[in-house]
């Protein structure tokens, strides 16, 4: 299998998830783990941003692979061909505001956390 064949099928398993967490067949924890999942794949911004060397691509190459597998282990089979066959037909990909969202959150709370421990350290 090719790299650019693995990213495809990645794009479409994230897309499939997206529909899979929508699904009433899909059990609640499944559908918690494959919205968190599809949503930060899907999400216009990284916990990890690009630009930093090395650590930048980690997210893209690891994180979003490990939770779309643990994801995908969850979900039912039937339910999970049903939305592979359905990403597969998908012309355009969701974006998530809200998971764009989180990791801002994510960010502001790591810098206020940061900022709190470094004037502990200095007062």
């Amino acid at each position: 299998m090719t790299l650019r064949a693995w990213a495809r099928g990645l794009k479409r398993d994230a897309h499939a998830l997206w529909f899979a967490a929508r699904d009433p067949r899909t059990p609640w924890y499944a559908k918690a783990l494959a919205l968190a999942v599809a949503g930060y794949a899907f999400s216009p911004i990284d916990l990890i941003p690009d630009f930093i060397p090395v650590l930048g691509l980690v997210d893209d190459l690891l994180l979003v692979p490990a939770g779309l597998w643990m994801a995908l282990k969850l979900v039912p089979r039937e339910v999970l061909a049903d939305h592979r066959a359905a990403a597969e037909a998908a012309a355009d990909r969701p974006v998530s505001r809200v998971a764009a969202i989180g990791v801002i959150a994510v960010w502001i709370v790591c810098t206020i956390a940061l900022g709190l421990a470094v004037a502990i350290r200095l007062g």
